[in-house]
Order: C-alpha cells, then structure tokens, then sequence
C-alpha cells in the first residue's frame, strides 16, 4: 500500500540493513519485544523469527489491519496506537521483564519518542533505533563537538549509546532526502551515580544549552540564577566560568547541577 508521508512512512527494503537490526538487539528468544512504528512488516518477520511475541505500535490503520492479516496472532500483537501513548510499564508487567525496543522512527517524532523511552527506563532493557542521521549525530556526540548539545545529554544520562551503521535513501521506499543511522541505546541511567536528581539534572541541562554560543553562566544567569550562587558552583566543581556548556562532560555538567540545585 501506498506510504502516507503525513506520517513519514518510509519503509525499509534493504533486506542485510534488517537483519542486522535484529540482530543488534541480541539474544531475545523467549523474551518479548517491542516494535515501534512496524509498516509493512519487514523488520518485524526478522523479530518475529528470533523473538517470543513481538508487540508492533502502528498509528496507521491499514498498516495495522495488514499487519494483523499477514503474520500469526500468536507471534504479534498489533497495537494501533500513537507510540506517545503507548503504556509500557503495562506491556513489561504482561512479558514478565524489561522490554527491548526496536523500531524506524518516523522523523517528525523522533525527539519526542527518545524522551517517551527515556521516562519508561526503568522498565525497558535496550533499544535499536533507526533515525534521522543528523539526530544519530547529536544522540551520539562527544563534548566539544558542534552537535553536542542537551538531546546529546539526556539520551546519554539514560545510559550508553553507540552508533552502528548509515544507510542512504535508496534503502527506502519511498527514498527520503536525508540518510538513516541505526544506535544501539542501553538503558542503565546515571543520575544516581552522579549524585543529582533526574528531574534537576534534566532542567539544568535544558538551561545549559540553551543558547550555545553563550557561556554557561551567562545562560544561568538569563534563567534567574544570582551570580554568587553561579561563581560559587563553578569554583567548588572545578570547572572555569567562562565555559561553555557544550565544552563540559556529562560528568562535569552533573557536578555543576548538583551545586546548583
């Protein structure tokens, strides 16, 4: 059937680009997994095949109606539903443990989906998304690197992440006009260890990076902070005040929130 690009719909044809997907997640025979946004079913036979049950989040219709025609009830559950609303605490209480994810995000929503698992660590095990390469690249980057920025640290605050392979447009059906890049994400967050709360450390962060050509004080002090306070936070952290967030460790920056929180 025709993809509907209101919902971004641009299904994966390269058949080794699926295989290796399923195979990144690992070992997950017995286990269920869940898969966000399925289309028309091609990474979902390489889950079905390695996996128990696979539980497919598909927002469109028709897709979910042949999803549910082609492949045996006993092996996939289809669940037509907006992946936002989608209730995993309940479908990791049914499996009877943490859920593996995997899936092609659409591009519209991929920010939005990474924050929606993000919030559901505690219950999900890892994930092997597909997403846009430029986002690839600011899940992923490193301090002092252009793309490095507070989407690079929340993700990475929930655990490791690590790039595994690009694809070009030609991969796709439609061909999109932008490559794909495939991340492993293991959820395993850090807030503890790091001593800060997950809610401070998430709105430092977002005050942090909010303009990135400024220097981190300075951004602090837009956000209300006295100048005391940020003098003081930077010295006990050992961090110089002219820094720039993007110039700063997950660890450095989590040092900093802590003082200042």
């Amino acid at each position: 059937m025709p993809p509907k690009s209101k919902l971004g719909q641009n299904f994966l044809r390269d058949h080794t680009a699926i295989a290796r997907i399923a195979a990144a997640l690992g070992e997950v025979a017995g286990q269920t997994v869940v898969e966000i946004g399925p289309g028309e079913g091609a990474i979902t036979r390489a889950l079905i095949e390695r996996a128990a049950h696979v539980k497919a989040i598909e927002v469109d219709h028709s897709l979910a109606v042949a999803l549910c025609a082609y492949f045996p009830s006993d092996k996939l559950t289809v669940i037509e539903q907006d992946v936002l609303q989608f209730d995993f605490a309940a479908a990791a209480d049914t499996a009877g443990h943490k859920l593996p994810v995997a899936g092609n995000l659409p591009y519209y929503i991929t920010s939005p989906i990474l924050l929606k698992l993000a919030e559901n660590h505690a219950v999900l095990d890892r994930a092997v998304l597909m997403v846009q390469r430029e986002v690839a690249d600011r899940v992923t980057a490193e301090p002092g690197s252009r793309d490095y920025g507070v989407l690079s640290v929340t993700v990475q605050m929930y655990g490791p992440v690590e790039r595994l392979f690009t694809l070009p447009p030609g991969a796709f059906s439609p061909p999109p006009e932008v490559h794909s890049t495939v991340f492993r994400w293991r959820f395993a967050p850090r807030f503890a260890e790091l001593g800060v709360s997950e809610d401070g450390f998430i709105k430092f962060a977002k005050i942090a990076f909010a303009q990135k050509r400024k220097t981190l004080a300075n951004n602090l002090r837009a956000a209300g902070f006295e100048a005391s306070a940020i003098q003081s936070a930077f010295s006990a952290a050992g961090i110089a005040a002219q820094s720039r967030a993007e110039a700063l460790s997950i660890e450095e920056l989590a040092a900093l929130s802590a003082r200042i929180f």
